[in-house]
């Protein structure tokens, strides 16, 4: 079958090691469906793993991808949660000792006509959704549902600034907050990202480092060293700003003055639950909000697709159809 693999570890040039090429239908143990997969979305997850950020020489080489929506073997329409691992019972299993996600540990990815998948990772796909539009949700807009309402606390009404717009998990959360009834603003070094937005429905579109109208509740930052300046600045007393990425580089200034002085609250967050993921997608269906497409690539074309994933010109989810 064709998939697109990360053939070797190229961290100055992560497209170099990408290969589609075919590879050994899956099989799947014990516990394990294989799905025929209908869409895939891509991530830069995937171009972290090209550069060998999360994989190592030896696991590769690997099928890339962490997002799936396809069809079992009994032909129930699914969309497959990305994160892998055993947690105890009761436990939320991005915090599982052995997390990790699709594509690692030597763990097959999406990106290919076949897949295996726990079973208990296999959730319906929600109503109304194409296949492209549900394999947008297990990694960009489970990340954003989990940064906005369970790590951040956000309510309607309150006030939230999404840095870097355009980006899979930025235009999850502007969607998603909107929704929900937040003021959204958001932040692009590109004015027609910044228009795209608004039309989108954000507050306010801003350059990064912008004064905003107000301080705000929360600022989801997945950019990292760039913007965590701006972030901090951004919040009201004693606001959240939630970490989910570092684009830009992981080590900012801590800033720690402005921290204690202004009773700032700094949160991690990884992706989310399975209990999450439906939260989300009743959340979704009930309110009719769906993914935004940037881009749709055949599965053998996957190269254009990671060049407009890497030259950062997408605005929305890029999504591989084997």
């Amino acid at each position: 079958m064709l998939a697109a693999v990360c053939a070797r570890i190229t961290p100055d040039d992560p497209l170099a090691g990408l290969e589609i090429r075919d590879v050994p239908e899956p099989t799947a143990p014990d516990g394990w469906e294989v799905i025929a997969v209908r869409a895939a979305a891509i991530n830069h997850h995937d171009l972290f793993s090209l550069r060998g950020i999360g994989v190592t020489k030896d696991e590769v080489p690997i099928i890339l991808g962490t997002d799936a929506a396809g069809v079992t073997a009994d032909g129930r329409e699914v969309v497959a949660h990305a994160v892998l691992g055993n947690p105890e019972p009761g436990e939320d299993e991005t915090l599982a000792a052995d997390f990790h996600v699709f594509s690692e540990r030597g763990v097959p990815g999406s990106l290919a006509e076949r897949m295996a998948v726990p079973t208990r990772n296999l959730l319906p796909k929600p109503a109304g959704f194409s296949f492209v539009e549900a394999a947008c949700l297990p990694v960009a807009y489970l990340t954003a549902y989990r940064m906005l309402f369970n790590r951040a606390g956000l309510r309607p009404g309150q006030s939230v600034l999404v840095q870097g717009a355009g980006g899979g998990v930025s235009t999850a959360a502007l969607l998603l907050g909107n929704a929900a009834g937040l003021v959204v603003y958001v932040t692009s070094r590109s004015e027609e990202k910044r228009a795209k937005a608004l039309e989108l429905g954000a507050a306010g579109a801003f350059a990064p480092g912008s004064r905003l109208p107000h301080r705000v509740d929360a600022v989801l930052d997945s950019v990292g060293k760039a913007t965590w300046d701006h972030s901090l600045k951004s919040l009201r007393t004693g606001g959240t700003v939630v970490v989910a990425g570092a684009t830009s580089g992981p080590d900012p200034s801590a800033d720690l003055s402005r921290m204690f002085w202004r009773q700032l609250t700094v949160r991690g967050s990884s992706i989310g639950t399975r209990d999450e993921f439906r939260e989300m997608c009743a959340f979704l269906e009930q309110t009719g909000v769906k993914p935004l497409i940037d881009s749709e690539f055949a599965l053998s074309d996957a190269q254009a697709a990671f060049t407009r994933l890497h030259d950062g010109t997408e605005f929305g989810k890029i999504v591989l159809i084997p």
